[in-house]
C-alpha cells in the first residue's frame, strides 16, 4: 500500500500564490509518475499536471505559465506551485502517483486538499 499525504491548500485572493505539497510513503518501490488533479463542485475530476520520474512536466493549457509542478524523489515528494490564482482554479486538489510495472501499474490518491480563490 502506499499513502499520499498532501499540505499547502488554503484561502487566498485572485492573482496570489500557493505551493501544494504532497509526500508518498509505504510501499514506494518502482514509483513512476506522480502529478495532480483537481475537482470543482459539480465538475469530474481533471488533470492539472503530470511530473515523470525523470522530472518532465505535462500541463493542461489552463494552468501553462501559470502553475508548475516539480518532484523530489528523494523524498517521494511532488509540489505544484500555483501563481496567479484565479477563482476558477477553486477546487479540491489531489496528488497521485502510479506505483509498479507498467503491466501491473497501481494508481493512487492523496485525501485532496482545498483551494480557494476569492475574488
Amino acid at each position: 500500500q502506499v499513502q499520499l499525504m498532501e499540505s499547502g491548500g488554503g484561502l487566498v485572493q485572485a492573482g496570489g500564490s500557493l505551493r501544494l505539497s504532497c509526500a508518498a510513503s509505504g510501499s514506494i518501490f518502482s514509483m513512476n509518475n506522480m502529478g495532480w488533479y483537481r475537482q470543482a463542485p459539480g465538475k469530474q475530476r481533471e488533470l492539472v499536471a503530470t511530473v515523470t520520474r525523470g522530472g518532465r512536466t505535462n500541463y493542461v493549457d489552463f494552468v501553462k505559465g501559470r502553475f508548475t509542478a516539480s518532484r523530489d524523489n528523494a523524498k517521494n515528494t511532488v509540489y505544484l506551485q500555483m501563481n496567479s490564482l484565479k477563482p476558477e482554479d477553486t477546487a479540491v486538489y489531489y496528488c497521485y502517483c502510479n506505483v509498479g510495472p507498467a503491466v501491473a501499474q497501481n494508481t493512487y490518491w492523496g485525501q485532496g486538499t482545498q483551494v480557494t480563490v476569492s475574488s
